[in-house]
């Protein structure tokens, strides 16, 4: 007998708000989201045995668990995880990838590599995560040493709003860098989530 819902999606929480976004959509009742904590990026080496602890806690409740993570610097890590716990992730080796798309990142990449990229999360909590977790509201003369390098800001925008656009040229301006949008939506996460079973 199939198990509602019969598909977990475990998350990076810094996904979580396009995850939910995209589970509200009708059709995908049968998809139970569930996520690790976003401050994992900063250390990503406990990525791995939590993601196995997660789905190892949960993988006899559910016939399959999708993933929502890229590499995220776990240097193959993730991937060794889910080949071993039968589970499987999108595409991708990190956000900035999956949403603009392997081929447009690595154009993006190659025209420019000097560029800092922002998310719909990064842009909410570019305070805490980047100024304030880099020193630099502390320390400000840091800047040309963290960012003297960079040219330019791209904010890959998944669900943007006018406050959200305003903050992502205010980090722009901040940081010193010429600023640029790309309206990436979700489409990426929305078809690996769609391809769970039903």
């Amino acid at each position: 007998m199939s198990k509602v819902p019969s598909t977990l999606l475990i998350a990076c929480g810094a996904l979580a708000n396009e995850a939910t976004a995209i589970l509200k959509q009708e059709g995908l009742a049968h998809v139970e989201l569930t996520c690790l904590p976003a401050k994992l990026h900063n250390t990503p080496a406990l990525i791995p045995d939590l993601l196995r602890a997660k789905i190892r806690e949960n993988k006899d409740a559910f016939s399959e668990i999708l993933v929502l993570y890229g590499d995220c610097g776990t240097a193959g890590g993730i991937d060794h995880v889910l080949e071993e716990e039968g589970a499987r992730r999108i595409d991708g080796a990190h956000c900035y990838e999956f949403y603009s798309g392997a081929r447009q990142f690595a154009e993006m990449f190659d025209e420019h590599p000097g560029t800092f990229y922002l998310t719909d999360f990064l842009v909410r909590h570019f305070d805490r995560l980047v100024w304030q977790g880099l020193g630099l509201d502390r320390h400000p003369e840091l800047l040309p040493m963290y960012f003297g390098n960079y040219t330019r800001v791209i904010y890959l925008a998944q669900l943007p709003t006018p406050e959200l656009i305003s903050q992502a040229k205010d980090a722009a301006v901040r940081l010193g860098l010429n600023y640029e949008i790309l309206d990436t939506g979700l489409n990426r996460l929305e078809e690996f989530i769609s391809s769970a079973r039903t």
